[in-house]
């Protein structure tokens, strides 16, 4: 859909999503479905955060569950790989001709309720700006690793995301963390031929990990094929070693990369330059009405992930992709039909 342009750079619409996730299609498609204009931005490509899972990711829920915008999800299996994922919702971006801007970091926001102002730059270096009734965020929060803040966490051989095993092979890896992500990372790594040590702080493989990972992770660490460290810290990060604080004392370990798998969490600093509140000191959960998720900010919603805070793990694609219809519902009864824009 092409936007009404008021000049080479300047876009009028009734609604922006920052976001263009699956999270963030369903809103764009519910508030299009509304009468509404509407466009999605996002500083990486098409449900970027999906992109960026591990490439032999699969889901841990079924396909229908990921459905978004009433679209079938077919799939010949049970629980759908990353690759079906991204296809998808390609697919559905395609069918509801939703207008995403991909590559397009938002610079910063001004304005306020039905006169917003959203400064980008595009993939190209040209700036725009995008003047939109109402906004909603649908940011997510995977691109912001949790950081363990250890002398050595900058070095190149330190990664936050893991994608796949086969450059580690022969190697020594050392995976931090002991939650899903981490115990995927760990089996993968071994089954490639590298050399594995899992550190965790807890006393054991979180009671979290599914229930088919689990006893697999296990079994490796009693086989002695997975090392494991727990009640651990990681002290230091060099080139050629890592050094750890373990029950029994310091433990020097040699070490060609490290995968930091301790979580994400959403910018909270985009959002309180916004003037959102967040609750709570340790969940950080922005003040929103839970019936219409509009935020403390008149005119700026929260979709997703973000508004669960720091605890990340209580929103998922499954119940995010309805936050649009809420939001959706709202807008309807705020933005009149005689006021929506042509």
């Amino acid at each position: 859909m092409n936007m009404e342009c008021d000049s080479a750079d300047i876009f009028s619409l009734d609604v922006v999503v920052i976001g263009a996730g699956p999270t963030g299609l369903a809103c764009g498609i519910d508030a299009k479905r509304t009468g509404l204009t509407v466009a999605c931005i996002d500083k990486g490509c098409l449900v970027n955060s999906l992109f960026n899972y591990p490439s032999n990711m699969t889901f841990f829920t079924t396909p229908e569950l990921l459905e978004i915008g009433d679209i079938p999800f077919s799939s010949p299996n049970q629980k759908p790989t990353r690759q079906e994922a991204l296809e998808y919702y390609r697919k559905v971006a395609e069918h509801y001709q939703l207008d995403v801007r991909q590559y397009e970091p938002v610079v910063t926001i001004e304005g306020s309720d039905n006169n917003f102002v959203v400064y980008t730059t595009n993939m190209h270096g040209h700036k725009r700006e995008y003047h939109a009734r109402k906004l909603i965020l649908a940011t997510g929060y995977y691109d912001r690793a949790n950081y363990i803040n250890v002398p050595g966490e900058d070095l190149a051989k330190v990664m936050h995301y893991y994608r796949e095993p086969h450059p580690f092979f022969g190697l020594d890896v050392m995976v931090i963390g002991g939650k899903n992500s981490a115990a995927i990372a760990a089996l993968e790594l071994w089954r490639h031929g590298a050399r594995v040590t899992m550190v965790h702080r807890g006393p054991g493989i979180s009671p979290s990990v599914k229930y088919w990972i689990k006893p697999d992770i296990e079994n490796r660490i009693k086989a002695g094929q997975v090392n494991a460290y727990f009640n651990t810290r990681v002290r230091e990060i060099t080139l050629e070693h890592v050094v750890l604080d373990t029950p029994e004392g310091e433990v020097t370990l040699a070490n060609d990369y490290v995968f930091a798998m301790t979580g994400y969490h959403p910018d909270f600093e985009f959002l309180c330059a916004l003037g959102i509140k967040l609750s709570g000191e340790a969940d950080k959960k922005p003040v929103v009405d839970r019936q219409t998720l509009e935020s403390n900010v008149p005119g700026i919603y929260l979709a997703g992930v973000i508004v669960s805070g720091m605890r990340t793990s209580e929103i998922f694609i499954e119940n995010g992709r309805f936050h649009g219809q809420a939001i959706a519902a709202d807008l309807k009864r705020k933005l009149r039909p005689e006021t929506v824009r042509a």
